[in-house]
């Protein structure tokens, strides 16, 4: 991240979010490039610690008020918000494209299947967030009732990554203030400018000051905000590095971590090969691999590897690789010179280790042509960290038991994908794969908004979206009544 004084001619400036005001911030400010064309999109404001204390103090102050704040009044506010989303849905998703490369395709279904979708799902879900009442387990009596309901946790710490700039952001940020939190946002300087037209249309929907503020500014920024003792609660998306620290600095806060992943397509020799070739093509490919639930090792039995490794290099070949804005496009650039770094590490070591490498065309700047590497083994690099990468690698393996360990042996777990026409297959791999999400016939990079996204091991702490969201920023509160006696009542029990 460049820190800059003046922002160049003809290009826009995004100030931080504190208390309701569009403020400056106490660094500086930085650019914003475009990963396809190099070309000065804008700047914006950097923040530093004491911004974040600002923020901070601004959302705790909010939060009682804001907590308070009648359900059917704040859920009207997200709808308010849900239909300023839809119409400015493609201005967004043009943005998205612009600062951090992905096709503009990809970019519209980013904000019209997912991001403008979380106002609407978050005040449904709130509304249908629901408590207990229990009977007395401890005494002899029908005059005790136990409530056990949820309260906002606080004031909530968001810090999201560059790949789904606006989406992963909207769902932390409109799950907590429908349910009564204030947010503290710090976005990814890679994609800054789409993020704080997200932070707008909560202005504009009308959310009162201090409810959800954003600074801006590179690592230390999110440092601040974890590091803050009036933040209760951590919701971050990023690398398993980064989240390590996180939990190491964050004390007692409770944590919300979505974090890297190595997930592994199994393919079976029952398998249906054009879907898995299909499912490896949106796994492997699909944002240039700069994906968490990305296909980041295809494990292929003996009996159909050739064959699957033909049939995926004829398809691979059929991406048209360019320009994120064309529609036509299919796949664009990594977002940063550091995801190109660690994709050439990778492939070098698996190449230095025996694999083969086929690329689908050639390196241009941050343009990596899609590539398939075979002769893969367990100890390479590529076959056991996150690649983030347009690449697709792939392990042989002979028998079912193999290929579990195999998809077992790395630190994650977040997303798994089985491709077979055994019921019994598919149900046995499924429960011993060690993954929050396993997917049969399906690809790696599928969601589904209802159920619980997250992962194992090192991939996360905690589960995200319905009403697992809701979960994890608030608290449990437990109440206890004696109602008094009635003519019913046998009394008994000890005081």
């Amino acid at each position: 991240m460049t820190v800059t004084d003046e922002a160049p001619a003809g290009t826009i400036h995004r100030r931080a979010l504190i208390n309701g005001e569009w403020v400056e911030g106490s660094q500086g400010s930085f650019e914003v490039k475009s990963p396809f064309s190099g070309d000065v999109l804008g700047t914006v404001t950097a923040c530093g610690p004491d911004d974040v204390d600002r923020a901070v103090a601004a959302a705790r102050a909010a939060q009682p008020g804001w907590a308070s704040v009648p359900l059917l009044d704040r859920v009207d506010l997200m709808y308010r918000a849900y239909a300023l989303c839809k119409e400015r849905n493609e201005e967004i998703a043009q943005t998205i494209t612009r600062e951090m490369g992905k096709t503009i395709r990809e970019s519209r279904e980013e904000m019209v299947q997912y991001a403008c979708e979380h106002f609407r799902r978050a005040a449904e879900d709130v509304l249908r967030y629901r408590g207990q009442v229990l009977p007395s387990t401890e005494e002899r009596t029908n005059n005790k009732r136990l409530l056990v309901t949820r309260r906002p946790a606080g004031v909530v710490g968001v810090i999201t990554p560059w790949n789904f700039p606006v989406d992963i952001a909207a769902i932390s940020i409109c799950y907590a203030v429908a349910i009564g939190d204030t947010v503290v946002w710090k976005p990814s300087e890679y994609a800054p400018l789409s993020s704080a037209m997200l932070a707008d249309i909560f202005v504009d929907a009308g959310f009162p000051p201090g409810v959800v503020n954003m600074v801006t500014g590179a690592g230390e920024v999110g440092a601040a905000i974890v590091e803050h003792d009036d933040v209760d609660v951590i919701a971050f998306t990023g690398n398993t590095a980064t989240g390590e620290r996180i939990a190491r600095s964050a004390g007692l806060k409770r944590l919300l971590l979505e974090l890297g992943g190595n997930g592994p397509i199994i393919v079976m020799p029952d398998a249906d090969l054009d879907k898995a070739v299909e499912a490896s093509i949106l796994g492997c490919f699909y944002l240039a691999g700069q994906c968490c639930t990305a296909a980041e090792r295809i494990l292929v039995h003996d009996a159909v590897h050739d064959e699957f490794v033909r049939r995926l290099e004829d398809r691979t070949r059929r991406l048209r690789v360019g320009d994120p804005a064309d529609d036509a496009t299919d796949m664009g650039p990594l977002c940063n010179a550091g995801t190109l770094r660690k994709v050439r590490d990778h492939i070098k070591d698996a190449r230095d280790g025996g694999a083969t490498v086929t690329e689908i065309g050639v390196a241009d700047n941050l343009l990596y042509p899609p590539t398939i590497l075979t002769e893969v083994t367990e100890d390479m690099v590529i076959a056991r960290d996150e690649t983030f990468g347009p690449v697709a690698p792939i392990i042989r393996f002979s028998d079912p038991s193999e290929a579990i360990r195999i998809a077992n042996g790395t630190p994650f777990g977040l997303n798994a994908a089985l491709f077979t026409n055994s019921l019994s297959d598919a149900w046995r791999m499924a429960e011993r794969l060690e993954h929050g999400t396993v997917l049969v016939n399906e690809s790696t990079n599928y969601w589904d908004q209802l159920g619980p996204f997250g992962g194992a091991k090192k991939s996360g702490v905690g589960r995200e979206l319905s009403t697992w969201m809701l979960d994890a920023l608030t608290e449990i509160k437990h109440i206890v009544f004696d109602i008094g006696t009635d003519d019913h009542s046998h009394g008994g029990g000890a005081a």
